[in-house]
């Protein structure tokens, strides 16, 4: 698959489906707290697609068929965490939340790791290097350079902090597929592809940080939830960005 150059009329239809992204991690994000379970949270990310009359992006995604329209991963989990009405948030948690979906013929998808009540530091400075790694890819995201340079952008800051980055899964190409070329690391990858940057790609970035080893295991009952080998905590974020002559324009933030 070769990778897809978008025009700016394609990016504003990009812009709408990220926008409605935003929105809805918005909602979730305030329904956060201890008590709260993931099923509740899956619950309404489900109402709320509908409420927006877009189609979820995760919901059948995949072999297994992935059976819920959000990811919500909880301490451990690094992605793909499925929504349970039996798992309670507990105060000092932390959850990720990744949301996608699909408006009139195009993709949107972004992802954000959330505090349940009072975290403890080490948890705070996880969340906060894991968010400032993507502003930091983001940044780099210029015509002038190639991707590696965004994928050195997370790996440099994570491992400066002491963290390190998931190798396992990988950002990617978004647009009218959800998953499109090229492969995004956030690590270096000698042996992987480095195309220069160029006006019209749209890049999903998606740094995943875990406070341990980058070790995961994917769970064999679900086939989906993938987790820290060690145990430690993770986190996740992610925008969708357009790369463009003037620069990045960060489509999944309002």
């Amino acid at each position: 698959m070769a990778i897809i150059y978008k025009n700016r009329s394609e990016i504003e239809k990009m812009r709408a489906a990220n926008l409605v992204v935003c929105s809805v991690l918005d909602e979730l994000g305030e329904m956060i707290a201890p008590g709260v379970t993931t099923g509740e949270l899956g619950d309404r990310a489900a109402a709320l697609c509908k409420k927006h009359k877009v189609t979820p992006a995760f919901l059948g995604y995949g072999d297994p068929p992935y059976p819920a329209v959000v990811c919500i991963s909880v301490n451990d989990e690094v992605v793909h965490g499925i929504p349970d009405h039996g798992r309670v948030l507990e105060e000092g948690d932390i959850v990720s939340v990744d949301f996608g979906v699909e408006k009139e013929g195009y993709f949107g998808d972004s992802a954000r790791t959330f505090p349940v009540g009072k975290v403890s530091p080490a948890a705070e400075k996880l969340m906060r290097v894991t968010r400032e790694s993507l502003e930091r890819a983001i940044d780099a995201c210029q015509v002038t350079n190639r991707l590696h340079d965004v994928s050195r952008a997370v790996q440099e800051h994570v491992e400066a902090n002491g963290f390190s980055v998931v190798r396992t899964f990988v950002g990617h190409g978004i647009g009218r597929r959800m998953h499109e070329d090229p492969p995004v690391p956030n690590f270096v990858d000698g042996a992987g592809k480095n195309p220069r940057l160029r006006d019209g790609m749209v890049l999903a970035i998606e740094p995943m940080v875990n406070e341990g080893g980058y070790e995961v295991t994917v769970d064999s009952r679900d086939r989906w939830t993938a987790r820290t080998r060690d145990g430690k905590l993770s986190a996740h974020f992610e925008h969708s960005v357009a790369i463009t002559a003037e620069g990045p324009v960060v489509l999944s933030r309002a």
